[in-house]
C-alpha cells in the first residue's frame, strides 16, 4: 500500500472518530436537553393539580387542554379498571397499573410496561390517581435525525479534510513516493541513479538531501570496496609469485646437492645460494606480516613518541655501518609525535635501508628533521640513481627501475610499507627528486607537544 494510500486511510479515519465524537456529545446533549423540557411540562402539569385533591383532576385536565400539551390522562382505581379522560395524538397501548402510580408520585420515570412514555403520578383524593403520560417519539426520532446529520457531516468533513491535505501535500508525498522507490532501486543494487528531485516541504527535502549524502557514502564506500577487492587480487597474485621464487630456486638447490656427483665446492655454493633464498624469504614474510598488523592491529594505542631520539639513533647506526659515506645531519630536537614507536622506527630503518641497498656506497645522504606548525616534517634524501617517476603512491611489490630487482635482496614492499606507516600515524609520504641527484622522501607527520 503506497504511503498517499495509508496517509489518506488514516486521515479519513482520524477525521471521522473527532466528528462523530463531537457529534455523538452534541446529540446527546441536545437529547438530554429535550428529555428536560418534556419532564418540565409534565412537572408543571402535575404541580397544576396540587393542593386541593377535590379539584386535582379538572385542574390538571385545564392545564393540559390550556397549554396544548400532548398528553394522555389515565386515571386509575385501585378496585376496579382505568378511565382515560384524555388521549394524546400517541397513546400509551398498556394501562398504567399502581405500582407505576407508585413509582412516578414524586417523579418523572419510565416504566418498561409503557415503553416510549414518561409518566407522572397525581393523587386526586379518595385513594384514586390521575397519570400523566407523555409520549417520546418525537424526541426519539429527532436523535435518529440528528445522528444520521452526524455521520453525513463527519462523512463530508473527512472527505474535504482529505481534499485539503492532498491539496497542500500533494508535492511531499509524491517526492516522498519517489524517493521510497528510489530506496528500493537502491537496496537492489542501482546505487548510480539520480536522485529524485524534491519539490516538497523543508522537511522533505531535508530527507532527500540525507538520503543523497547516504547514497554518496554508500556509492563511494562500494567503490573503496571494489578498488580493496581488486588490489588484494593482484597483492595475493604478487605474494604468490614472490613466495614461489625463491621456494623454487631452493627446491632445485635441493634435488641438486641429493645428487652424489656434486663437490665439496659445489655443494657450498649450493648452500650459500640457498640461505639466500630462505634469508630472503624470511623477509618477505615479515613484511607481509608487517603490512597485515598496520590494517588489522587497533591503532588507538597513540604514546608521545620522540621522532628526534629515533631519527639521531637510526643515522648514528647507518653512519658506522657506513663509514664511508657523506652524510648530513641535520636533526631539531624534541619534535615529538602521537603514535607507536615501533612504526615511526620502522620508517626510518626502511628508508636508509634502501639507500645502503639501492645506491652506490659513495653515494651522499642528507637527513633533516624539523617541526613546522603543527607538523613533523622528516626529509631523507640521497645522492643515487632516483626514481624513473616521482610523486607516485608506492604499491605493493612495485619495483621502480630494473635495479631494484629480487637479486638485490628486494621484496617491492619497502616503498609500499613506509606510506602505509605514514598513513597509520595520520601523515603522509611523498617523493620527489633530490638536489643530490637521486630521491628525495618527505614525510610529514602531525606533531604533538
Amino acid at each position: 500500500m503506497k504511503l498517499a494510500t495509508r496517509l489518506t486511510i488514516l486521515l479519513i479515519v482520524i477525521t471521522m472518530v473527532v466528528s462523530l465524537g463531537v457529534g455523538w456529545y452534541a446529540v446527546k446533549t441536545s437529547t438530554d436537553a429535550a428529555y428536560q423540557r418534556l419532564d418540565s411540562s409534565i412537572d408543571a402539569v402535575a404541580q397544576s393539580g396540587k393542593g386541593n385533591p377535590n379539584s386535582t383532576l379538572s385542574s390538571v385536565y385545564n392545564a393540559v387542554q390550556s397549554g396544548a400539551y400532548d398528553f394522555t390522562l389515565d386515571v386509575v382505581y385501585p378496585s376496579g379498571p382505568n378511565t382515560r379522560i384524555n388521549e394524546g395524538l400517541i397513546a400509551p397501548k398498556s394501562a398504567p397499573t399502581l405500582a407505576n402510580v407508585h413509582a412516578s408520585l414524586s417523579r418523572v420515570v419510565e416504566v418498561s410496561n409503557l415503553a416510549g412514555f414518561r409518566i407522572r403520578s397525581v393523587n386526586i383524593g379518595g385513594g384514586d390517581y390521575l397519570v400523566i403520560e407523555a409520549s417520546t417519539k418525537s424526541i426519539v426520532d429527532a436523535g435518529r435525525q440528528l445522528i444520521l446529520r452526524v455521520v453525513l457531516a463527519a462523512l463530508i468533513a473527512a472527505l474535504a479534510m482529505v481534499m485539503v491535505a492532498r491539496l497542500f501535500m500533494r508535492r511531499d508525498l509524491v517526492t516522498m513516493e519517489d524517493l521510497i522507490e528510489y530506496a528500493s532501486d537502491v537496496a537492489g543494487g542501482d546505487s548510480y541513479e539520480e536522485i529524485p528531485e524534491s519539490r516538497g516541504s523543508r522537511d522533505v527535502r531535508e530527507l532527500q538531501g540525507a538520503l543523497a549524502t547516504m547514497v554518496l557514502s554508500l556509492r563511494e564506500k562500494i567503490e573503496v570496496e571494489a578498488r580493496h577487492a581488486e588490489t588484494m587480487q593482484g597483492f595475493i597474485g604478487d605474494a604468490s609469485h614472490e613466495l614461489r621464487t625463491p621456494l623454487t630456486v631452493i627446491k632445485g638447490y635441493t634435488e641438486l646437492m641429493s645428487s652424489q656427483e656434486l663437490g665439496p665446492e659445489q655443494r657450498a655454493r649450493s648452500l650459500e645460494r640457498m640461505r639466500r633464498e630462505i634469508a630472503r624469504m624470511e623477509s618477505l614474510v615479515s613484511d607481509l606480516l608487517l603490512l597485515a598488523e598496520i590494517r588489522e592491529l587497533p591503532q588507538n594505542i597513540l604514546d608521545t613518541v620522540n621522532l628526534s631520539d629515533i631519527v639521531c639513533s637510526s643515522v648514528h647506526d647507518f653512519k658506522e655501518d657506513a663509514p664511508q659515506r657523506s652524510i648530513e645531519e641535520y636533526v631539531q630536537g624534541d619534535v615529538l609525535i602521537k603514535g607507536r614507536r615501533d612504526f615511526a622506527e620502522r620508517i626510518v630503518l626502511n628508508a636508509l635501508a634502501n639507500i645502503a641497498r639501492h645506491t652506490p656506497e659513495t653515494a651522499p645522504v642528507r637527513i633533516s628533521l624539523s617541526g613546522q606548525g603543527g607538523e613533523s616534517v622528516l626529509v631523507i634524501e640521497d645522492g643515487g640513481p632516483g626514481l624513473p617517476q616521482y610523486g607516485l603512491r608506492p604499491q605493493r611489490f612495485m619495483r621502480f627501475d630494473p635495479s631494484r630487482a629480487r637479486t638485490s635482496g628486494g621484496s617491492g614492499l619497502g616503498m609500499s610499507i613506509m606510506a602505509d606507516l605514514s598513513e597509520v600515524l595520520g601523515g603522509s609520504m611523498v617523493t620527489s627528486k633530490s638536489p643530490l641527484g637521486g630521491l628525495r622522501l618527505t614525510f610529514r607527520l602531525p606533531r604533538t607537544n
